[in-house]
């Protein structure tokens, strides 16, 4: 038996055969040309080519491993966007005479040595991400087809490390486990194991995997042990591991159809975070109280044109019917220059998380608005329907908005067509203007959602897409973000609307405690993250739910 250790990212226990991916190797020759406005042309149509292929990108991670780690291409268009890394290469083509190819192979190699230098981990690792980037534009420079991972069946998928792109395009009915000789666990590879409960290891080292392909072995994704052709001792370890692991997961179903209550009598709702049909799958299955966020701009990324009214109103519909009669909040259009889509013809924004986006864009927009606000509505008939509107930061954006929808109500009724009246309309909470204003707001909304994600950007005037802010905040106190979910907490139900969270530090079982003592009603979460979080609302004692001048003091 051969044991190869490594670092593990997400645990459980696999066996298989070793399938070893080989990804093809861009051959980039140092070539000085005389024409160099054809070269800057080959360049721009990389470019341009590689900018599409993200946007397809970003909208598979968006359905498969949600948002905040779709971002990551969001991350790879930026890099390529970017006015010094572009100017770089340019200088390179037009005064070095480098062909294009190797002009964007040297200035990836310069920034790859800067990432070296760092001394942060995080920055280290995401040496993968730009080499994924420049192997982009290379190949479209050199006209060459992507070499995709076809898998047939069942198999353990090793290499030396997984672009963000490769993993994306993986069928994942197919993995077992994923085993790589490098990597780092901020990788992309990392988080998709972790996401989608597939076993990992990384940073296996400079075994080559390759001379290993073929062979029966085992994965032990708690241990971070690879495990080749393993003796019958080794097998009765893991089966022994099998066991007791198995116990624990038969443990969280136990909370399936429990209550999420506190042991003095606090109840939550927890509802779950979806991007689409495939992840109303896993909602169910994990027991969902009902859908808190439904991000509706998946319907308008990764295509040419503008989602018409039926089929928004029938992605809306299959919604609706297949919760039960649950509560569906569905979020209206969240998009714009942040996440680009093309057919909207917006320009390039320096600050596009300043810009026009969500409902700016929206109400800038006003039939194309109504066009979702009708489908929303004649989708409201078939269950439990709240509208959501994002990115609200002042009082008359709401009143607008409302206008909109009584506008798309009268075009249903000259079409004869049905809708529910009392729809309720409430907004997210994303901005320090929206926390200011929260008793105005409250009082022109059904309910509040907070945002973590943006409103803790906002707050701490830390931008979520900057590699070098990354490490930086890491650890970092949420004292401010929380004084600030206390006000609009107190606000809220000042005026008798509920609030939930619906950002990525509702699962953070950290805070949970500090929530509910806040005064959240609710907290929205990925499906995976439902029972975990159930579980540990049951074993909190909180005495008082709210102490108003008491409570936050210490936070």
């Amino acid at each position: 038996m051969l044991r190869l250790s490594g670092k593990p990212v997400f645990g459980g226990i696999a066996r298989g055969r070793l399938f070893y991916f080989q990804p093809d190797e861009n051959e980039v020759t140092k070539r000085l040309i005389k024409d160099t406005a054809l070269e800057l042309e080959r360049y721009g149509y990389a470019k341009d080519k590689a900018l599409a292929e993200l946007d397809e990108l970003y909208t598979t991670a968006l359905e498969k491993i949600g948002e905040n780690e779709a971002g990551i291409f969001l991350i790879h268009k930026m890099l390529i966007e970017d006015e010094a890394f572009a100017s770089q290469i340019h200088r390179r083509i037009a005064d070095d005479h480098f062909s294009a190819d190797y002009a964007v192979a040297q200035t990836a190699r310069d920034l790859a040595h800067a990432f070296s230098k760092n001394s942060s981990e995080y920055i280290k690792s995401r040496s993968a991400d730009l080499k994924d980037v420049c192997d982009r534009l290379i190949r479209h420079i050199q006209n060459k087809a992507e070499k995709r991972i076809e898998l047939k069946e069942k198999v353990i998928l090793c290499a030396d490390d997984l672009m963000p792109s490769e993993t994306m395009q993986i069928d994942l009915s197919n993995v077992l486990a994923i085993v790589t000789c490098y990597g780092s666990s901020n990788s992309h590879t990392a988080i998709l194991a972790r996401t989608m409960n597939i076993p990992a290891i990384i940073g296996i080292g400079a075994e080559k995997l390759s001379m290993l392909r073929d062979m029966e072995a085992i994965v032990n994704g708690y241990d971070g042990d690879l495990l080749i052709d393993p003796d019958e001792e080794t097998i009765r370890t893991i089966n022994r591991i099998e066991e007791e692991e198995a116990k624990k997961r038969e443990l969280l179903k136990r909370f399936k159809g429990r209550r999420n209550i506190t042991l003095d009598g606090t109840e939550i709702q927890v509802y779950a975070n979806i991007a689409g049909l495939n992840d109303l799958n896993y909602a169910l299955e994990n027991d969902c109280g009902g859908i808190g966020l439904y991000r509706s701009e998946f319907l308008y990324l990764g295509r040419s044109n503008m989602p018409e009214e039926d089929e928004q109103f029938f992605n809306y519909r299959q919604v609706l019917e297949r919760i039960g009669g649950k509560r569906v909040v569905i979020r209206t259009m969240d998009a714009g220059a942040d996440k680009n889509i093309k057919y909207f013809g917006l320009a390039k924004e320096e600050n596009p998380a300043l810009g026009v986006r969500s409902i700016r864009l929206c109400l800038m927009r006003p039939e194309m608005f109504k066009t979702q606000l009708r489908a929303l509505l004649r989708a409201s008939v078939y269950g439990n329907l709240a509208l959501m509107l994002p990115l609200i930061t002042d009082v008359n954006e709401i009143r607008q908005a409302k206008k909109l929808i009584e506008e798309a109500k009268e075009q249903l009724r000259a079409r004869n067509l049905p809708y529910r009246e009392d729809v309720p309309v409430g907004i997210m909470i994303e901005t320090p203007a929206a926390v200011i204003l929260s008793d105005e707001l409250a009082k022109e909304s059904d309910f509040f959602s907070i945002g973590t994600n943006d409103l803790e950007q906002y707050v701490l005037a830390f931008d979520r897409q900057n590699l070098m802010l990354e490490s930086y905040f890491e650890g970092r106190s949420h004292k401010a973000l929380l004084k600030f979910i206390g006000m609009t907490c107190d606000n809220a139900h000042k005026n008798g609307i509920p609030v939930s969270i619906c950002g990525e530090l509702g699962a953070d079982l950290t805070l949970t405690e500090d929530f509910l003592r806040l005064g959240v009603d609710a907290l929205s979460v990925t499906p995976s993250q439902i029972l975990p979080l159930r579980q540990h609302i049951r074993t909190l004692r909180l005495e008082e739910r709210r102490q108003l001048a008491g409570a936050r003091a210490g936070i």
